[in-house]
């Protein structure tokens, strides 16, 4: 007998009709399944951009924060940036502080002002920890009580920012140089900051804020380690750091209704693949040397 083998299988028209069918069904279950889809990667990508705002805003307060008294200062005391018109704040940061001698008290090294005063003091408290001064490196900064923000950043007769040049008996007693400080540069405090001569002064800038195609095209940067300036110069050169970028808004304002505090706003907002975010942060100046 002649065996005859039988072949199964799917005819063309049978594999068509599954291909349309898996077509369809797929493009209903991606219609379910994209809005949720697409919601995550927004919330993510706002929550990115906000991050990034969030921490550009936190390291400006805590740099602003730290600021010697007056030193707080601006080229328009409420700026809004855009790609024509970048807004700038500056300030002097410290990294220490401390209290100078200002009576004998059978010592010698006692700080005076005005002519014929010494350029020599000894910090207050014997036995506690100095102050990390680097001698030909770091400044100090006594007095600062003019609301103008000049005199921190001058190291002529009529400022009050002088280099440390040296640093003696145990590191206990500063040098610094000349000239001498000015007579209203002395306080009831007879506080003195230090400034750290390795950062110097510092500033923050909005550049080319706008957008463009849905994209933010500004920056946040910083700038440090240039020449402390009587007046102040923007951009001011020195070493730079974009701490966010896609700026598509940023606000500064400076309020400064009291000369003892000080109250410094910024409104930063940030556009990427047509989302934005918009933060507010208000950074608490004090003003009292």
């Amino acid at each position: 007998m002649t065996r005859h083998s039988q072949q199964c299988g799917f005819t063309l028209i049978e594999m068509i009709v599954v291909i349309v069918i898996t077509g369809i069904i797929g493009g209903m279950v991606a219609m379910f399944i994209r809005a949720p889809v697409q919601g995550y990667v927004d919330s993510s990508n706002r929550a990115e951009m906000g991050d990034i705002a969030d921490t550009a805003l936190r390291r400006l307060a805590r740099d602003i924060r730290t600021s010697v008294p007056n030193s707080v200062r601006m080229p328009a005391t409420n700026c809004v940036a855009a790609v024509a018109t970048p807004c700038y704040v500056e300030f002097i940061p410290t990294k220490q502080g401390g209290r100078y001698r200002a009576d004998t008290g059978g010592h010698n090294n006692i700080l005076n002002f005005g002519t014929g005063g010494t350029l020599i003091f000894d910090i207050v408290g014997a036995g506690m920890p100095a102050p990390a001064i680097v001698a030909g490196t770091d400044f100090i900064v006594i007095g600062s009580t003019q609301s103008n923000a000049a005199p921190p950043y001058d190291q002529t007769g009529t400022g009050i920012l002088r280099q440390v040049s040296a640093m003696t008996n145990a590191n206990e007693t500063i040098t610094f140089a000349a000239p001498v400080l000015p007579v209203w540069a002395e306080v009831p405090g007879q506080r003195f900051d230090v400034v750290d001569g390795t950062q110097r002064a510092v500033m923050y800038g909005c550049l080319n804020v706008g957008t463009s195609g849905g994209e933010g095209t500004g920056t946040l940067t910083r700038y440090w380690a240039y020449n402390f300036n009587t007046t102040q110069i923007v951009p001011p050169g020195g070493s730079t750091a974009v701490l966010a970028d896609r700026v598509s808004a940023c606000e500064i304002n400076y309020d400064l209704t009291s000369q003892r505090h000080g109250l410094v706003a910024i409104r930063l907002g940030i556009t990427r693949g047509g989302e934005s975010i918009s933060l507010y942060h208000t950074i608490h100046v004090n003003n009292v040397p």
